[in-house]
């Protein structure tokens, strides 16, 4: 499928740190990703953007929670959503593997199990719209999924196109890069990307969309198997990692608790 051009890509920011993500051709009606309230997306709307759809990753509100009034004001906007009962405003469901087209556009539906059991990513057109599961410098808590699952799901994610754009659901990237830095201090490619995302935020504008790439350069929880990612994991046990999964959920555990 050919993309759209020219494709625009605006984060929303939304309560403290999330972002709603809009997508659109041109002048073209656009896509509206994980819209948690809807004040951000009304106030682009007055704006003159149009509305074609909303793909939602995840059942938590602060990404579902805008749709009903957006729906409000326009009704029968398609609302593509993972297979949930806790997602009431869903109009279609989709499921690993399916393929979401809305006009030109097509996104392939890939399940990433962990933050929510449900979770769900949107891969096209160089894009990945992936909620609370990756973020830049980090990943999503584990909130129903067990560390395998999680796991998985991020192996699923980092076998993608290195240049695909990393579209997460919140500003977490100088806080994941104070914790990143401890684990693997001598990463250079980690100290470039922390010190671009401070300065960033020091000009108030978006660390994101980053692309998976640096991701994979980067970001300890897609570096599991990195020679000093393992040591650092190891001296946190006191042995070495029995296997990937016990490793993962030791540097998950190891975040939660960390305070820069």
């Amino acid at each position: 499928m050919k993309s759209p051009t020219p494709m625009q890509l605006r984060p929303l920011p939304a309560f403290a740190d999330n972002y709603i993500w809009t997508l659109r051709d041109g002048e073209g009606p656009a896509l509206i990703v994980d819209p948690g309230e809807a004040g951000p997306v009304r106030q682009a709307v007055d704006q003159g953007l149009r509305l074609a759809a909303i793909l939602l990753t995840h059942h938590h509100n602060d990404h579902i929670g805008g749709v009903a009034e957006l729906l409000r004001q326009t009704p029968g906007l398609p609302v593509f959503a993972p297979f949930d009962d806790r997602i009431a405003v869903a109009s279609e469901r989709v499921a690993d593997g399916a393929r979401v087209r809305i006009g030109d556009w097509g996104f392939e539906v890939i399940a990433v199990p962990g933050h929510t059991v449900s979770h769900i990513a949107f891969h096209g057109h160089g894009l990945l719209f992936c909620g609370d599961t990756l973020f830049s410098l980090g990943c999503g808590r584990l909130f129903e999924g067990s560390p395998a699952q999680m796991l998985d799901s991020l192996d699923r994610l980092a076998a993608l196109p290195g240049d695909s754009r990393v579209c997460c659901g919140h500003e977490y990237t100088v806080a994941n890069a104070a914790f990143a830095r401890v684990v693997e201090p001598d990463n250079p490619a980690l100290r470039r990307r922390s010190e671009e995302a401070s300065a960033m935020r020091q000009a108030g504008t978006p660390t994101l969309p980053s692309t998976l790439s640096d991701e994979l350069a980067a970001n300890p929880f897609l570096r599991i198997d990195a020679p000093a990612v393992r040591a650092a994991i190891a001296q946190r046990l006191g042995h070495v990692p029995r296997d990937r999964v016990e490793a993962f959920a030791e540097l998950r555990r190891w975040k939660d608790g960390f305070a820069a």
